[in-house]
C-alpha cells in the first residue's frame, strides 16, 4: 500500500514536470529574458530595485503557457514556440532601446508618439538612435540571449553534438523517474511560494483592465495594491488598453470642439463687444500646501512677494478655496471645460473653455512646465495631457504654447517673453491692434521631489530652523525642502506679476491641489492619499488650496466693480471646478455655456452648492464628521 502511494506521489511529481519538459528550451531561455528585462530597467537611483516577485511569478506565468502548448499537436506547438519568440524578443529589444534611450520602458505616451510618427521621421529616428554604441549598453543583453537561444536550439543538429547528446540521454534515462519527480518538487515548491502574489497581481490586472476611462486607470493605479505590469508584453497590453480609453474621450472632445469651431460668435451668445477685462492671467501652483504659505500664517517667510501684494491692497486671499480631487489630471479635466461636478454626463461631454475665448477674441496662451507630450510621461501625465497635446484639441484652445519643460519653472516666464515678441505672432502688421491675452502659467511648484524644486544656492531653510522633536531628521529635511521649494514658487510668481504690473491685468493664482507634509494626523506621512475615505485631516491638508486675485493699478481703476465683487466673495465657499465660468465672467464672454451661479465674482453665485471631493465625499460634511 505504501509502495502504491509512494508510486502515486512520483507519478503526480512527474506530471508537474511534465509541461516544462514537453516544451523543450521554451521556459528557460524565456525565464532568462524576462529576468534579464527586469534587472537592467531597475531605475538608476537610490532605493530603486527590481519587482519583488518577478521571479516566481514569471515562472509561473510561462508554466501555465507550457500547460496550454503540452497537450496540442508537435507541430502547432513548434509554430507556437516561434510566434511566442518573435513577440517576446521583439518586445524586449523595444522595451530596453526605449529604457536605455528614453529611461522610459512601453507606455502609453510612447504608443502615442508613435503612432503619430510618419515615414519620414520613423527613417531619422532609425538612423539617429540605432548606433554601433547601443551595443555598448544594457541592450546588447537581449540579442545575447537570442544568439544563444539560436545555437542551443542549432547544435543538436551537429553530428558530433548528436553523439554526445545521445551518450548524456542514455544516462539521463536510467535515472529520468528520480530526475522528474525532483524537478516536479522544485516546480511545486515554486507554484505554493508564489501563487498567492501571483494571483494578486492578476486579480489587480484583471480589475485595471475592467476600467471604463483613462481616468479610471489613473485611479486604479493609484490604489494598494495594483497591477504591477512587470513585462514588455503586460505594458504593451497596458498602453493599448489606455491609448483605447483616450480614444474615446479624444473623440467626444473633438466632436464638441469642432461643433464649436463651426459656429459663429453670435450663434455661441459670444458678444465680442461686451469684452470688459484687460489681460487675464491664471497662474496654477502644483502640490501647495496652503498651511505653508506665509500668506496664510505660516511661522517662516515663505511668501514675503505675495504678503506684500495683500499689505499693498493689490491681493485678495481667499480663505475657503478647495479642489476637486487631489491628482492633477484630474483637476485639470474639470478647469479646462465648463463642466462642474454634480453636471450630468462627463467632462469631455462639455466644451473646452480657452475655444470659447479664442472664439470671442481673446489670445489665448499656455506655458505648462508639465503637460508636454514626453515619452517617458507616467500614467499622471498622460492622463492629464492627453487632450491637451492633442493637435486638433491644442489648435482650437490655444495661440501659444512652449515647446518644452524646465528644470525651475522661471524658464516658463522666458518662454512667455520669446514667443510673445516672437515674428511669427499673429499679428500681420505693427500697426495691428493687440488682442486681450488670456495667459495660463501651470507650475511644476513643490511637486514631489522637493529637494528640486528650488535652486540650490537659492536654499532659505535648513533643519536648524525648527523645533520638531517628533520628527525623524530626514522628514525634517523634507519639511526645509518643501518651503524652500514654497519660497521659490513665490519669487517666480512675484516675477509673473512683475511682467504685468503696468498693464491692465488681472492675475488669478490657486493650486491643483494640496499635499500632506508631515502635517496633522499624518505625522510621519508626505504626499497624497488616494482614498475615498476622507478625513477632516486630509480634506485640509490635501484638498484646501491656497487661492488669490491681483488686481494691477491700471486694472484697478477702471474695473473698480469687479474689485469690488473680488472683495466681496473672498470668504465665499469655493470649488475650483468651476473656473471656467468665473474666467467667462471676467471676460465678460458670456456665452450660453456661461452659469453665473457657478462663478464665484456674480452676485448670483451659489455658495450652497454641494462641494464634492472625488465627486463622492462632500467637504463640509467630512469636517463635521471628523470633529463629532
Amino acid at each position: 500500500m505504501m509502495k502504491k502511494t509512494l508510486n502515486g506521489i512520483e507519478k503526480a511529481l512527474e506530471w508537474m514536470w511534465y509541461p516544462i519538459g514537453r516544451n523543450g528550451m521554451f521556459l528557460p531561455f524565456m525565464y532568462i529574458l524576462g529576468i534579464v528585462v527586469g534587472i537592467v530597467e531597475v531605475p538608476n537611483w537610490k532605493g530603486a530595485h527590481i519587482y519583488g516577485n518577478i521571479w516566481l511569478e514569471l515562472f509561473i506565468d510561462l508554466y501555465a503557457i507550457c500547460i496550454i502548448l503540452a497537450f496540442i499537436p508537435a507541430r502547432i506547438r513548434r509554430w507556437c514556440h516561434h510566434l511566442i519568440y518573435i513577440i517576446a524578443y521583439t518586445l524586449a529589444l523595444i522595451d530596453v532601446f526605449c529604457w536605455e534611450k528614453f529611461s522610459s520602458t512601453i507606455s502609453p505616451s510612447m504608443l502615442l508618439l508613435v503612432s503619430e510618427t510618419t515615414g519620414n521621421e520613423a527613417s531619422e529616428f532609425l538612423s539617429t538612435y540605432i548606433t554601433p554604441d547601443l551595443f555598448a549598453t544594457n541592450f546588447a543583453w537581449i540579442p545575447v540571449i537570442l544568439l544563444c537561444h539560436v545555437l542551443v536550439t542549432m547544435l543538436p543538429k551537429h553530428k558530433q553534438v548528436k553523439i554526445w547528446a545521445g551518450k548524456a540521454t542514455h544516462i539521463i534515462k536510467q535515472k529520468q523517474r528520480y530526475l522528474h519527480a525532483i524537478l516536479g518538487i522544485l516546480t511545486l515548491t515554486c507554484i505554493i511560494s508564489g501563487g498567492e502574489s501571483w494571483l494578486s497581481n492578476k486579480e489587480c490586472m484583471w480589475r485595471f483592465f475592467q476600467c471604463q476611462t483613462v481616468g479610471d486607470v489613473e485611479k486604479d493605479m493609484n490604489k494598494k495594491p495594483h497591477a504591477e505590469m512587470y513585462q514588455p508584453v503586460y505594458r504593451l497590453a497596458f498602453s493599448i488598453f489606455s491609448n483605447s480609453l483616450v480614444a474615446k474621450q479624444l473623440e467626444r472632445l473633438k466632436d464638441y470642439a469642432e461643433k464649436i469651431e463651426r459656429m459663429t460668435p453670435s450663434a455661441l451668445g459670444i458678444d465680442t463687444c461686451q469684452i470688459q477685462s484687460g489681460d487675464i492671467i491664471v497662474v496654477i501652483g502644483e502640490s501647495y500646501n496652503k498651511y505653508h504659505s506665509q500668506l496664510y500664517g505660516y511661522h517662516l517667510p515663505t511668501t514675503p512677494r505675495q504678503k506684500d501684494l495683500e499689505k499693498r491692497g493689490r491681493l485678495v486671499k481667499y480663505s475657503d478655496a478647495i479642489t476637486p480631487w487631489n491628482l492633477t489630471s484630474f483637476v485639470f479635466k474639470h478647469l479646462m471645460t465648463t463642466y462642474c461636478v454634480d453636471d450630468e454626463g462627463d467632462w469631455c461631454d462639455y466644451p473646452l473653455f480657452c475655444q470659447l475665448l479664442r472664439k470671442a477674441g481673446y489670445q489665448v496662451n499656455f506655458l505648462t512646465n508639465q503637460f508636454l507630450p514626453h515619452a517617458k510621461d507616467a500614467i499622471y501625465d498622460f492622463s492629464g495631457g492627453f487632450f491637451l497635446n492633442d493637435e486638433l484639441l491644442s489648435k482650437v484652445q490655444f495661440d501659444i504654447r512652449n515647446e518644452a519643460t524646465h528644470l525651475w519653472d522661471e524658464d516658463l516666464l522666458k518662454d512667455y517673453h520669446r514667443l510673445i515678441t516672437s515674428d511669427t505672432l499673429r499679428y500681420a502688421s505693427p500697426t495691428a491692434e493687440r488682442k486681450r491675452e488670456f495667459t495660463i502659467f501651470h507650475l511644476m511648484g513643490q511637486h514631489v521631489n522637493y529637494h528640486i524644486r528650488c535652486p540650490k544656492k537659492k536654499m532659505k531653510f535648513f533643519p536648524s530652523h525648527y523645533n520638531l522633536p517628533q520628527n525623524k531628521p530626514k522628514e525634517v529635511r523634507n519639511i526645509a525642502y518643501y518651503d524652500c521649494a514654497t519660497w521659490y514658487n513665490d519669487s517666480v510668481i512675484g516675477a509673473i506679476v512683475d511682467t504685468y504690473k503696468d498693464r491692465e491685468a488681472i492675475i488669478l493664482f490657486f493650486s491643483d491641489h494640496g499635499e500632506e507634509v508631515y502635517g496633522p494626523g499624518s505625522l510621519h506621512h508626505c504626499g497624497r492619499n488616494h482614498t475615498t475615505n476622507i478625513t477632516a485631516d486630509i480634506a485640509r491638508q490635501e484638498y484646501e488650496i491656497p487661492m488669490w486675485i491681483y488686481c494691477t493699478e491700471k486694472y484697478a481703476r477702471k474695473h473698480p466693480d469687479i474689485v469690488k465683487a473680488i472683495r466681496a466673495s473672498k470668504d465665499r465657499p469655493f470649488m475650483t471646478d468651476a473656473l471656467s465660468h468665473v474666467i467667462l465672467g471676467l471676460t465678460g464672454v458670456k456665452s450660453k455655456y456661461y452659469r453665473p451661479e457657478m462663478d464665484l465674482l456674480s452676485p448670483q453665485y451659489n455658495s450652497s452648492r454641494r462641494r464634492l471631493m472625488q465627486h463622492v465625499v462632500e467637504y463640509d460634511s467630512a469636517l463635521k464628521t471628523d470633529n463629532k
